[in-house]
């Protein structure tokens, strides 16, 4: 099978790496890469060489990205995330005039950028920033509207991680448990005795890749897998994530150190659904998604057995975003009610072992750490985010008392390529609500 899986996945890895070859020569810059000017879409039915696809690909080939990461839901199956039955929580308006001139030196540089010239270089497509939960600075750009539904990839990974936590704490999961314990269909893999602790803070042995240079790299198998990219006609590989799951060995020893790879959260899916009897999209929904108040539907992406892609698949509101962000800042304490119980939270912002993180070799991490599916960097202010390919976050900065949301279409997915920006940038404006 594994002869037959490459030779599967050969068309796409060449597609996939001749886009990501062209967007490291010369990618068309924010504005040349707006998907209303490029006219993505448009028309009924659009012309033949405006049209994005989920079978061909194309919906992930820059600059096509910029348009399909606000449209997921019309490429891809999806299950929905309903809002609620009460009003949306409050988020006040106090727009501030003066964080666009505000300057910092990107990491390495001498030469300052201002907030507003890093938007361009992270390719946002909509950016928020709450300061003592009132937003003061919003803005959006492209197809994506105040109610646009943006692909989040995985700062999906941090719903599910809070959730998972949230039953640790409750004692309906064990974290020195093993996986196979809770899912006797894992017991042959790689993952069987691992803890889920180490499930949650990524400290597995598993063999897997996620290396996009190599045509053997089991990421694609796990893509194929789930559905996200085009299955070619001779796939003969898993049917879903769970089935994938499943084939997976274990390489070294669980609990040495850090290496992020997306498999882990997709055993937390399934352990979260093995202990609560439920589809996890529906637990994140009630316990989460539908007590913050949010004012629109979010939704996730599903393989064809209805599994929620639990390493990548929510599609949410700029706005709605934020209110997580917030009940986050807040010890887990938002829209009158306590969401996420305090010592979970503080268990996030606590972090984990920053020597093992450092095995990973981040050179834009230095000193962070990860707990719970979440990055923590132990900075001055001890902020904390969700991340994900592409340039999306949720950062969390508790001493400024602010919150950032940033979704965008960056050409290079690995977010290494504009922390030098961002993190500086985050920063940045952090001293001047702090007053500094």
């Amino acid at each position: 099978m594994g002869r037959t899986l490459t030779r599967s996945i050969l068309p796409f890895f060449l597609f996939a790496t001749c886009a990501s070859a062209q967007a490291q020569q010369r990618p068309a810059s924010p504005a040349e890469s707006d998907p209303v000017t490029m006219g993505w879409m448009q028309g009924s039915p659009p012309p033949d060489d405006k049209v994005v696809r989920q079978e061909d690909g194309s919906y992930y080939q820059f600059p096509r990205t910029r348009w399909a990461f606000s449209n997921m839901r019309t490429l891809f199956p999806t299950a929905n995330l309903q809002r609620g039955d009460g009003p949306p929580s409050a988020l006040s308006r106090q727009l501030r005039n003066d964080l666009d001139a505000v300057t910092f030196l990107p990491l390495g540089s001498n030469k300052p950028m201002r907030w507003d010239e890093a938007l361009q270089a992270s390719y946002a497509d909509a950016i928020l920033v709450l300061h003592r939960g009132n937003i003061v600075y919003e803005r959006y750009f492209g197809v994506t509207k105040q109610h646009t539904p943006h692909m989040s990839f995985s700062m999906t990974k941090s719903y599910y991680g809070t959730l998972a936590a949230m039953l640790v704490e409750e004692a309906l999961l064990d974290e020195k448990q093993t996986v196979a314990h809770y899912i006797p269909e894992l017991v042959e893999s790689g993952f069987g005795d691992a803890t889920v602790r180490q499930i949650l803070d990524m400290t597995t042995a598993i063999h897997y890749s996620e290396d996009y240079s190599d045509p053997k790299a089991d990421v694609f198998a796990f893509a194929l897998a789930g559905g996200i990219f085009p299955r070619p006609n001779d796939y003969e590989g898993p049917d879903g994530y769970y089935a994938y799951l499943s084939t997976l060995r274990k390489e070294g020893e669980h609990g040495s150190q850090f290496v992020y790879k997306s498999v882990n959260t997709e055993v937390l899916g399934w352990l979260i659904a093995r202990v609560t009897g439920r589809n996890p999209v529906d637990v994140i929904q009630e316990r989460i998604w539908g007590r913050l108040g949010s004012e629109e539907d979010a939704y996730i992406l599903v393989d064809s057995h209805g599994t929620g892609w639990a390493a990548g698949g929510l599609n949410a509101t700029l706005r709605d975003h934020a209110r997580f962000g917030e009940m986050m800042r807040q010890d887990g304490q938002f829209n009158g009610q306590q969401i996420v119980p305090k010592k979970v939270v503080q268990a996030i912002r606590y972090g984990a072992s920053k020597t093992d993180f450092a095995k990973a070799g981040y050179k834009t991490l230095p000193g962070w750490s990860y707990r719970n599916q979440w990055w923590v960097s132990h900075n001055r202010n001890g902020a904390f985010a969700a991340r994900g390919v592409h340039g999306q976050t949720i950062y969390i900065d508790p001493a400024a008392e602010m919150v950032i949301v940033r979704l965008a279409s960056h050409p290079l997915a690995a977010n290494a390529n504009i922390d030098y920006v961002s993190l500086p940038a985050y920063q940045a404006i952090a001293d001047r609500l702090s007053g500094q």
